[in-house]
């Protein structure tokens, strides 16, 4: 089979000042329009089913699941789960995988019609569960979906240990429903297990959200994509983080590949997606006129027959005296950065606001402001508007809203990390 077809691209501003260390690139890793491997595939669906999921939150939490199973693709192995102070397989009732057919859909959303609420919440046994059923079966692609509409009743020791079992492990995607769950603790779970977190303000919203879920899971193809970075031996990666959809910092996340090489983890890919990637690489300073490659960036799929290296490319640094060529920012790279520092300002501001500190939320969420506007972020400017009172969107003055409802607040902080590219 032919490996998958995937492009790199590298955007960068090549010249470095005299003495100059610090090297910027922004790499763009995009698929072919189908990547022509259909894998082996599992799904987990975990809902809530404490008590907590009182009236319309545990009807519509079955509709949701029921036509999350709907869109499951023939011959793909799945599971539900409910969850309280633990979890409990709905179906298969006895904690295995079944194979997605129209028998066993119909029998998983019988199963589902039964799920009742009561009890507390612990996440982290959810997913030790969902961990233990994935491994009852090889499968390439593993991923899950997560709704909850409370706080997790773990020791935060055990639901850091929970969540770390299940990395490299499986994908999964996370839902609060209403505003009595915390960003942090869902973000915490998306974030390591290369997921997504969202708000779903409405039960009644919960259905659509589950079948766009589950119709992007069906369209991976690949998992198991790393990011290698080598660079020479008197350089050193500060960071690596993906910029765009969304914002995640890879950094700590590397995998030791070689010799000053690492790898950092893309997860699961399907046709037709782009992904950008901020690299700062560290160098030692040469002389005026010279160049010397940065970094080598390379794709790599890691397949059962060994790794296939899906892409390629370059960073690079030529030291100049023209302070002209040497100051200029690729657009891209300056892109990247504003946005990590937009969502940076937004998180940073609505966790001094609810620690009281109204001094730094007023100065990070109006620095946010700023950007926004400078950045032409409309929608993220609706957003804080929800939050603040915005007196000059250039300068970033603001003034705290006295009140600020829970579902406006929540949905800037999960949208934060979600991010648009200028068009060109």
């Amino acid at each position: 089979m032919n490996p998958p077809e995937f492009t790199v691209e590298t955007f960068q501003n090549e010249f470095l000042p005299a003495g100059g260390r610090e090297v910027n690139a922004v790499v763009t890793v995009t698929s072919a329009d189908a990547l022509g491997r259909p894998a082996d595939a599992a799904e987990i669906i975990i809902i809530d089913r404490s008590g907590s999921m009182a009236g319309s939150k545990i009807v519509e939490a079955r509709r949701a699941a029921a036509a999350a199973v709907d869109v499951i693709r023939d011959s793909v192995a799945f599971a539900i789960l409910a969850g309280t102070t633990k979890a409990t397989p709905v179906y298969p009732d006895d904690g295995s995988l079944a194979i997605a057919a129209n028998s066993t859909r119909a029998a998983a959303q019988q199963a589902i019609s039964r799920v009742k609420r009561g009890g507390g919440t612990a996440i982290g046994s959810w997913l030790r569960l969902a961990h233990e059923i994935f491994s009852t079966r090889p499968a390439a692609l593993r991923h899950a979906i997560l709704l909850t509409d409370g706080l997790n009743g773990e020791r935060p020791k055990q639901f850091d240990q929970a969540i770390r079992l299940c990395e490299g492990v499986f994908s999964c995607d996370c839902r609060g429903v209403g505003t009595d769950w915390s960003v942090s603790e869902l973000r915490k779970i998306s974030t390591a297990l290369l997921g997504t977190v969202g708000i779903v303000a409405e039960p009644d919203g919960l259905a659509a959200d589950f079948e766009a879920i589950m119709q992007a899971a069906m369209g991976k193809e690949v998992a198991d994509v790393m990011l290698r970075v080598r660079v020479p031996q008197t350089a050193r990666v500060r960071f690596v983080k993906q910029w765009a959809p969304t914002i995640e910092d890879l950094t700590g996340r590397r995998a030791e590949a070689g010799p000053q090489t690492g790898e950092y983890p893309t997860g699961a890919w399907g046709g037709q997606e782009s992904r950008d990637y901020h690299i700062c690489v560290e160098v030692e300073p040469a002389a005026v006129g010279q160049e010397m490659q940065a970094a080598r960036i390379s794709l790599v799929l890691h397949a059962p027959a060994g790794p296939e290296v899906l892409g390629q490319g370059m960073i690079k640094a030529i030291w100049t005296d023209n302070e002209e060529w040497s100051t200029r920012i690729h657009p891209r790279v300056a892109e990247a950065t504003g946005q990590t520092e937009l969502a940076e300002a937004i998180q940073d501001g609505l966790a001094a606001r609810r620690d009281g500190d109204l001094e730094t939320a007023t100065a990070k969420l109006g620095r946010a402001v700023q950007l926004a506007h400078a950045s032409g972020e409309e929608e993220t400017a609706q957003l804080l508007a929800r939050v603040v009172d915005v007196v000059d969107p250039v300068t970033g003055t603001i003034q705290l809203k006295p009140k600020v409802r829970d579902v406006d607040e929540m949905t800037l902080d999960v949208e934060s990390t979600k991010t648009v590219r200028v068009k060109r």
